[in-house]
């Protein structure tokens, strides 16, 4: 038993390293920089989209469900409990380090939603 703890414990430190944050760093970065910024560029497209109830076929969702489930699929538990435990140890200004981390966020999210939709496939009519 003691094997698999120490392997166990070798991959948790090579994961949860220094190296995880950069990594996330670089391709925010990236996908901000390699979009041109989507993020604001085409904010006014995703409100007006967001709202919209120009649905033409009856196959599929409406915007809002779209947003509200990868909305769903992003906050949980976690993701509350760390921005109080981010507070509580950093203050307020921790808050402006979340923010500028998911403005840049933003771009690798748009990147993995936009590949999402590429590749997705139909299996048994849905």
């Amino acid at each position: 038993m003691e094997i698999f703890d120490n392997v166990v414990n070798t991959i948790n430190s090579w994961v949860w390293s220094p190296a995880l944050v950069i990594l996330c760093l670089v391709a925010a970065l990236y996908f901000s920089f390699g979009t041109r910024f989507v993020q604001i560029r085409r904010l006014r497209t995703m409100v007006k989209l967001l709202f919209s109830t120009d649905k033409k076929d009856k196959v599929g969702i409406t915007s809002f469900q779209a947003f509200a489930l990868a909305l769903s699929g992003r906050v949980g538990t976690g993701n509350i409990v760390g921005v109080a435990t981010a507070i509580g140890y950093g203050g307020p200004g921790a808050i402006v380090w979340m923010w500028i981390i998911a403005f840049f966020g933003a771009g690798s999210a748009f990147a993995e939603a936009t590949l999402a939709q590429i590749y997705k496939e139909n299996h048994n009519g849905q």
